[in-house]
This record gives structure tokens, C-alpha cells and sequence, in this order.
């Protein structure tokens, strides 16, 4: 039986996710909660509870994220760049250009031999080109956010959104609604205006095959598939892409 020996947190703006692994970097255990208010008792209580579930009280915690400074007991607190570059290395095996696009930013990271990060590139400055972008379109429609990707890719008819900020966004999609046009090309056209702000942010990183994408809007299948169209090339959602971070986290607390 795996013993457990080394555990990962990565306390994001939008999600808290955990991971335990064991000697050989395999995952034992992971966790996935909507981040709360009070985020450093959140992620006191995930660590004590896989903890004592493993028997793992004495295995070194390397925390991540946007709240890695509130996670007491941590090894090490180390920016989740380094995380989801390690993450996604050692769950591909391969190196290449990492998308991870979050619930409060989005980046885009070349990654190297082993796993090591050579350049990276962040866009922090505007929800449009996030998760955050998805979620609220996805609530005012009263869609929840699996089925947000699905109805997207009903059909290839897409309605343009001039707008690029999602305050006006969402108005003008009421808007669109308002004027009889059907919902699936609307949900088409949202999705099509952040994969290009996406792929205009790692375009000027510089994208070098394979690409891959990590964080909790990997799992929207029509992200992935108009990412592929506006960059030319294959997009790979590797194993556990929301935990990508937390994972890398627990493998360099080995």
C-alpha cells in the first residue's frame, strides 16, 4: 500500500485544492473546495483533515497559490508558477507551453527539462481574460459551468462581442438575448472573446509546441477546442488540470 509523503495546498482566489502524494510523485489524494472567506482556517482545517485520514501528520506541506502566505505549517510558500510548471511536468512528461487560465488571471508558461520554468508571461490586470469571465456570463444565463462548454459547442454559428470588459459584456449579451438571438451563439461568442484575449497573451510569449492546459477552465471543452482554432495547433488537458498547482506544490515538498 502507497504510504503518503509529501502534501501540496494551493489556495486560490476561486478554489482551494489539495493533494497528497506519495514517494513517487503519484497522487494519493486530492481535494477541491470553492475558496472560502476565512481562507487560512479553510486550508487549516483540508491539511488536518487529509492528515488524519493518511496518517501523514509528520509530511513536509508546501504551499501555493494566492493565499500561500496564510497557510501555517508550510515547508516552503512558493508562487504558483513554479507549481503548475512542476505539476504539468510531471504528470505529461513533456515540456513545451503551459496555459493555465484561473479564476483571477491567466498565464502562460514555457516550460524546460525537468519541469523548470524559462519565461512566463501573466495577465492580472482584467477579468476578461479569466475564468471569472466564464462564471459570471455562465450565472447571469442561469447556466452552471459544465454545461456552459457543452452549449457553446452546439453548432457553428457564433455571435461577435464587441466588448472587452465584462461589466459590458454581460450587458451586451442581455442585449443579443433581448433581440431574439439564440443562446448558443452567444455562449459561442463569449467563449471565442476569451480564448483570443488567452491566445494573444501567449502568442506574445511565444508558444512552443506541445501546448497544454491546466486550472479549472481546462475542463470546458470549448475553451480547449477555440484554442486549438486560434492557435494553430493541438491543446492537450493533462491529468487532474485543476490541481495542477497543488500537485507541483506536494512534489517539491518531496
Amino acid at each position: 500500500m502507497a504510504v503518503a509523503a509529501a502534501m501540496g495546498v494551493d489556495l486560490g482566489s476561486t478554489t482551494t485544492k489539495l493533494v497528497v502524494v506519495d514517494a513517487t510523485g503519484a497522487l494519493l489524494l486530492k481535494r477541491v473546495e470553492p475558496t472560502a472567506p476565512t481562507m487560512a482556517q479553510q486550508a487549516e482545517a483540508m491539511v488536518q483533515q487529509a492528515r488524519s485520514e493518511l496518517a501523514a501528520s509528520a509530511v513536509p506541506l508546501v504551499a501555493t497559490g494566492y493565499g500561500r502566505h496564510l497557510v501555517d505549517g508550510a515547508t516552503r510558500k512558493v508562487t504558483e508558477i513554479t507549481c503548475h510548471a512542476r505539476g504539468v511536468f510531471h504528470a505529461t512528461g513533456q515540456h513545451g507551453t503551459l496555459i493555465d487560465i484561473g479564476g483571477q488571471d491567466t498565464k502562460v508558461i514555457t516550460i524546460g527539462a525537468k519541469g523548470r520554468v524559462l519565461s512566463f508571461a501573466m495577465n492580472d490586470k482584467c477579468a476578461a481574460g479569466t475564468g471569472r469571465f466564464l462564471e459570471v456570463a455562465a450565472q447571469r444565463l442561469q447556466l452552471s459551468l459544465d454545461a456552459f462548454g457543452a452549449v457553446a459547442l452546439e453548432g457553428e454559428v457564433e455571435e461577435p462581442l464587441s466588448s472587452t470588459c465584462v461589466v459590458f459584456a454581460e450587458s451586451e449579451m442581455i442585449s443579443l438575448l433581448a433581440r431574439g438571438v439564440a443562446l448558443a451563439p452567444i455562449v459561442r461568442g463569449l467563449h471565442r472573446s476569451l480564448v483570443r484575449r488567452v491566445s494573444a497573451l501567449a502568442r506574445g510569449a511565444g508558444v512552443q509546441a506541445p501546448v497544454f492546459l491546466s486550472g479549472g477552465v481546462a475542463r470546458n471543452p470549448a475553451v480547449r477546442a477555440l484554442l486549438e482554432v486560434e492557435l494553430g495547433l493541438p491543446v492537450t488537458v493533462p491529468p487532474h488540470p485543476q490541481v495542477a498547482g497543488a500537485w507541483g506544490a506536494a512534489l517539491l515538498a518531496l
